[in-house]
């Protein structure tokens, strides 16, 4: 029997992730066996760089991509919220699975509520959304760019006497890290990152095999919501180079797609949301994505 080759990033967090996704298709299809093959990224060996000024999010996903169409491996696990809005022609988003708990969340080195903060506390993020939402909420606050797994950033807390980090709930959930959490920032005043809390399944296009098996473990609701919220993004060009979110959760039959283009500073954020038929996905990714526009985001990309 087949047994089928998943590439994953080496950090606990990755590998976590693609032990789930092996456990949701050995329920399945058990009469498989299945190999994690470690690919280490470009953005995991550039740690001393924000991502926007070495290329952007893409760079934790093309080194696995390249093995997949190479055929070194048969499935990518990525976690969504690292795969740019495009992705190359030959390869198939075949399944994302449920999605975790999407929010922003605030590590604090003394355990302190984020309303307890200091004036001036000083927070750890390299993400251009997660700056500019929290500057707007404490324009006292001070940022500093931090990388790394999510082990690395929280021994950062003491190592270079950090206030607190900015991480996201997911990982920490699936790392079994939630005592860590001292505060969950909330979908309407800190819009995710696209794809926050999801996993997707990439292969390459032409494996009918996989695709089926992918199928059996494709959540159809985290599906839409996410190429949604992808759909905004590749309509706005957004990658780790501006501060963009967008999040979308499916209530009764429609879509609720909410969306955030911002300044880096926080000081001009655009929001607007858009209400459809659920079937809609991708074109009510694009109509948020226009009205953001109208309203002058274009200027703030």
């Amino acid at each position: 029997m087949r047994c089928i080759k998943i590439g994953s990033r080496a950090s606990r967090l990755a590998l976590v992730q693609a032990d789930i996704i092996i456990g949701l298709l050995k329920e399945r299809f058990p009469h498989y066996s299945y190999e994690v093959v470690k690919i280490q990224t470009l953005g995991d060996k550039i740690l001393d760089k924000t991502l926007d000024k070495i290329g952007g999010k893409g760079l934790f996903v093309k080194e696995i991509q390249s093995a997949l169409i190479e055929g070194e491996i048969d499935l990518a696990v990525h976690s969504m919220k690292d795969m740019p809005a495009d992705s190359p022609e030959a390869l198939q988003l075949a399944a994302i699975t449920e999605r975790e708990d999407p929010r922003d969340v605030l590590v604090t080195r003394n355990k302190i509520s984020f309303e307890a903060l200091p004036k001036g506390a000083i927070i750890g993020s390299s993400s251009l959304r997660r700056q500019a939402q929290l500057l707007s909420l404490r324009k006292d606050i001070d940022i500093r760019a931090i990388r790394g797994n999510v082990e690395t950033r929280i021994r950062k807390l003491d190592s270079e006497g950090m206030d607190g980090v900015i991480l996201a709930a997911a990982g920490l959930n699936r790392l079994g890290l939630q005592n860590q959490i001292q505060h969950y920032f909330e979908i309407e005043d800190f819009i995710p990152a696209v794809g926050q809390g999801a996993l997707g399944c990439e292969i390459r296009r032409q494996d009918e095999e996989l695709k089926e098996m992918l199928a059996a473990i494709n959540h159809i609701e985290t599906y839409g919501a996410v190429m949604a919220e992808r759909s905004f993004l590749r309509l706005l060009e957004g990658g780790c180079h501006a501060p963009i979110g967008a999040y979308g959760k499916k209530v009764g039959g429609n879509l609720v797609l909410s969306g955030m283009v911002a300044t880096i500073d926080g000081s001009i954020i655009l929001r607007d949301q858009v209400i459809g038929s659920f079937d809609d996905y991708e074109a009510m990714g694009i109509a948020l994505g226009e009205k953001l526009l109208a309203k002058g985001a274009k200027q703030l990309l």
